[in-house]
């Protein structure tokens, strides 16, 4: 049966959108819950670094494997039963809390565990969902769930941990993802060639994409382990995402602490920086498709834009040192974290270009690396801040590691396709 009307593929993409939006309300919340935390358990700054970190060694431990089990078994069963699984984990943290540090421990780390499955399981669908000519400006979609997510979290929390006290925040939260898990399984399916209403001229776009036709054959893993691109990308997913953790889990913290604001003010203060790149993540992708439909490389682009983004975010982080107001404070935050975006249409697409039949498999092993930085970053800052009481170090070991990745970035990425 074919039909007219919506593309399914838009309602694939706008899913995607969706769980990465929830992934992100659920793992930032506790950014703004946690100082509430820190006041009721009477935290160090040390001890809130741990809390906020323990999320990521969950989270790096199953990204490989959530890639694997998605190509081989299907990105709509894998990422369906991930929402739920993290969604489940996010109600029980208060009870978790109120047992023991080790329970609220383990279960961040299960939290992470199910959230690893996030990214891998979009990219696969994307690849099998979306033509050529349409994967820029899905991933910019894609992508708008980070700061969409953090947006909505840091404005809605500190509200809702004011009137309603920090357990209610998981509550709410976490029953947003079962509701989701629950349209996903009843309207999304894993192929085009499944989905029983789609039109006839959609297939045929979508089965003219790059990354569909055919069988697959074995991931070439001793071509990739061979490719200076490969470990380029690996490199900069780690720079890209060291600055986005930081953020994530302190933004609302620097702005209590250094700027002396109110748990609710520190949460709309910290949105601001979301907002902008928000917009500048579409901003960035519009950009990378005009350079390209004019002439300009794959490679070409792709080094542009990961440069701007990581230099740029660099740049602003160390003029965060000198300001004496919370309204310049904000907008250097600002300004970094828009630029920031721009690593997206830099490396974060870099891996539809190298390897669209196994961007599920391939964004497991980067985002492995990119990880790193959510444990060993954000549980330094914590312990940065009590050695030397400001956050001024932080934004230099930023800026140092940004300029590292560029000159990787520029030296070996491309643009060009490594696997059929």
């Amino acid at each position: 049966m074919s039909t007219t009307g919506w593309p399914k593929r838009y309602t694939v993409v706008g899913m995607c959108f969706l769980a990465a939006f929830i992934c992100y309300i659920d793992r930032v919340n506790i950014s703004v819950a946690a100082i509430a935390m820190q006041e009721e358990f009477g935290w160090s700054e040390t001890t809130k670094g741990f809390v906020l970190s323990s999320f990521f060694i969950g989270y790096i431990l199953t990204q490989a494997v959530a890639g694997w089990l998605a190509n081989r078994f299907g990105c709509k069963l894998v990422l369906g039963f991930a929402v739920t699984w993290w969604s489940v984990f996010t109600i029980l943290t208060p009870f978790a809390a109120a047992g023991s540090f080790g329970l609220l421990i383990a279960a961040r780390i299960a939290l992470g565990l199910g959230e690893a499955a996030t990214f891998p399981g979009t990219y696969g669908m994307l690849g099998k969902w979306v033509p050529p000519q349409e994967r820029s400006r899905s991933m910019a979609i894609l992508m708008s769930g980070i700061p969409v997510g953090t947006l909505f979290a840091l404005m809605t929390t500190g509200w809702i941990v004011t009137e309603y006290g920090w357990p209610a925040a998981f509550y709410s939260f976490g029953v947003v993802g079962l509701f989701w898990a629950a349209a996903w399984y009843t309207f999304i399916y894993e192929t085009p060639d499944q989905h029983p209403t789609i039109s006839s001229a959609e297939r045929e776009l979508i089965g003219q994409r790059e990354s569909g036709a055919g069988e697959k054959p074995p991931v070439p893993w001793g071509l990739l382990a061979r490719t200076p691109a490969f470990w380029a990308l690996i490199v900069n997913h780690f720079c890209s995402n060291w600055v986005l953790y930081i953020f994530l889990a302190w933004l609302p913290s620097y702005f209590r602490d250094v700027q002396g604001l109110t748990i609710t003010g520190a949460g709309i203060y910290s949105a601001a920086p979301w907002a902008s790149m928000f917009l500048m993540t579409n901003v960035g992708a519009w950009i990378a498709d005009t350079l390209i439909k004019r002439g300009m490389s794959i490679t070409n682009v792709r080094k542009l834009m990961q440069s701007i983004g990581l230099l740029g975010t660099g740049f602003f982080l160390l003029l965060v040192r000198d300001v004496d107001s919370s309204t310049t404070a904000v907008i250097y935050m600002s300004a970094a974290l828009g630029l920031a975006s721009f690593t997206i249409p830099g490396f974060g697409t870099n891996h539809l270009d190298i390897a669209p039949r196994y961007a599920d498999v391939l964004v497991g092993i980067t985002n492995t690396f990119g990880t790193i930085p959510g444990i060993v970053g954000v549980a330094l800052t914590g312990w940065l801040i009590d050695q030397t009481g400001s956050y001024d170090s932080i934004f230099v070991v930023v800026a140092v590691t940004n300029v590292i990745g560029t000159a990787i970035w520029l030296t070996f990425a491309s643009g060009e396709k490594l696997i059929d």
